[in-house]
C-alpha cells in the first residue's frame, strides 16, 4: 500500500471523527439488539435452535421492509416470508444474525454477483457519513455544481475512493442466500478481510435447489469497525459494543423473483435506497441488557481502575447484579469497607486478592478475584 493512499484513508476517517454524529433514519422506532448469556452464545451452524431463547419482541419480519421507491411493491406473504434477529454478547464485539427466509422462487445459480442476496450495512459507532460507494458518480458534481458526495473531491477518481475510503468507517456486506460455489459474502469497499476469521463467520442451511421454493436457514456474525482500512487488520480499531448503545444497522433484500422470469424487487429496512452508500441513513438498533430472565437473583461482580499508581489509589466499581442491600470489600492488605463504590489507598506493594461479598432479599453473593490488583 503506497503512502498517499494511507495519507488519504487517514484524511478521510478524520473527516468523520471530527463530523458531528448525523440523525439515523425512521426515528419513529428504535430496533433491539437481543444480548445472549455469555454461557449460550449461539453456534454458527445453520440451526436455530440456538435462537429459540430470543423474544419474538425482537424480530424483524417482512412488514417492516419498505418498498424502494415504489418502484418493487411490498412483499408477498403467500410467496414471501422472512424473519432476522440480531444478537450480542458483552464483552465481545461482534453482532450474530439469524436469517430465515422462505419463498417460492431461489436465484443462485450464478457464480457472479446476480442472485438472491441479503445486503446488511453497520455503522458500530453511528457517527454516520457517506460509504463512498463506487460506480455511483459520487466524486461527480450535481446539476447545481456541488460535489454530490462532499467527503470525497471531484477530483479524486471513483476507484481511488472506493479502494481508499469506501467501507473504512462503515461496513457493507452482500450475503449470497444461499452461497453456492462462491464466499459467503461481498465485503463491498476496500476492507475485503472483514468477511474471514476471525472477523466474521456463516453457515447456511437449506434443501432446494436454484429456480425452486423452499426455506433457508442463514446464521452469521460480523465485526463492526470504527476503522477498517484497505491495508488489513493491523490498524483496524473494532466498536465497542456496550449496553444501550446505539449503533447504525440496516439491510436490503434483493429477490430475483418470485416465479421464473419475474422482475427482481428490492426491499429496505431504511426508508432511503441509498442506506448501502450512506451511513447517516441506517437505523438505530439498541444493545439491550440482559432479559430479566436470564440475570440470576443475585450475582456480586465488580471492577476496578488504578486512579493514582504513585499512591496506589485504586476506584473499585461494583457492577452486581439482582437487589443488593449491603456490601462488604474485603481489599486484600488487611482492610475492608461497606461503600458500594470504594476508593482505597495500598500502603504496600503486591499482588492482591480482593473479595466482594454481597447480600440481598435473595439471599447472599461473592465475587474475588485473585491477584487482579497488582501494584508496585
Amino acid at each position: 500500500m503506497n503512502t498517499p493512499r494511507i495519507l488519504l484513508a487517514a484524511l478521510a476517517l478524520s473527516a468523520a471523527a471530527l463530523r458531528p454524529a448525523l440523525a439515523l433514519d425512521r426515528p419513529d422506532v428504535t430496533f433491539k439488539v437481543f444480548q445472549f448469556p455469555p454461557d449460550q452464545i449461539p453456534r454458527i451452524d445453520g440451526d436455530a435452535g440456538d435462537w429459540a431463547m430470543v423474544p419474538d419482541s425482537y424480530a424483524v419480519d417482512a412488514s417492516k421492509l419498505i418498498e424502494d421507491g415504489g418502484q418493487h411493491g411490498h412483499p408477498d406473504p403467500k410467496t414471501f416470508s422472512l424473519k432476522v434477529k440480531v444478537g450480542w454478547v458483552k464483552g465481545l464485539n461482534r453482532l450474530f444474525f439469524l436469517y430465515q427466509a422462505d419463498k417460492g422462487h431461489w436465484d443462485f445459480a450464478s457464480t457472479g454477483l446476480p442472485g438472491d442476496i441479503f445486503e446488511v450495512v453497520v455503522d458500530g459507532d453511528a457517527s454516520g457519513g457517506p460509504l463512498v460507494s463506487r460506480g455511483r458518480g459520487d466524486s461527480k458534481p450535481t446539476a447545481s455544481g456541488a460535489n454530490a458526495n462532499p467527503a470525497v473531491d471531484p477530483r479524486i477518481s471513483v476507484d481511488q475512493a472506493h479502494w481508499t475510503i469506501h467501507g473504512v468507517q462503515a461496513q457493507n456486506y452482500h450475503i449470497f442466500t444461499p452461497a453456492a460455489g462462491k464466499d459467503w459474502c461481498i465485503s463491498w469497499g476496500a476492507p475485503t478481510w472483514v468477511k474471514e476469521l476471525p472477523y466474521a463467520n456463516a453457515a447456511t442451511r437449506y434443501n432446494f435447489r436454484a429456480g425452486e421454493a423452499g426455506k433457508l436457514t442463514l446464521e452469521f456474525w460480523i465485526t463492526p469497525f470504527d476503522y477498517a482500512g484497505p491495508e488489513g487488520p493491523q490498524r483496524a480499531v473494532e466498536s465497542v459494543l456496550s449496553e444501550n448503545k446505539i449503533i447504525g444497522l440496516s439491510w436490503a433484500v434483493i429477490d430475483f423473483g418470485d416465479t421464473p422470469g419475474d422482475r427482481h424487487h428490492f426491499w429496505n429496512l431504511s426508508r432511503h435506497h441509498t442506506m448501502y452508500g450512506d451511513a447517516s441513513q441506517l437505523c438505530a438498533f439498541r444493545l439491550m441488557p440482559l432479559e430479566p430472565q436470564f440475570l440470576p437473583a443475585i450475582g456480586a461482580q465488580w471492577s476496578w481502575k488504578v486512579v493514582d499508581m504513585d499512591r496506589r489509589l485504586v476506584a473499585f466499581k461494583d457492577l452486581s447484579v439482582g437487589q443488593v442491600t449491603s456490601w462488604k470489600w474485603d481489599f486484600g492488605d488487611g482492610t475492608s469497607s461497606t461503600e458500594q463504590y470504594p476508593l482505597h489507598a495500598y500502603k504496600r506493594p503486591g499482588n492482591f486478592v480482593v473479595i466482594l461479598d454481597v447480600d440481598g432479599p435473595a439471599g447472599h453473593a461473592r465475587r474475588a478475584k485473585v491477584w487482579d490488583i497488582a501494584l508496585k
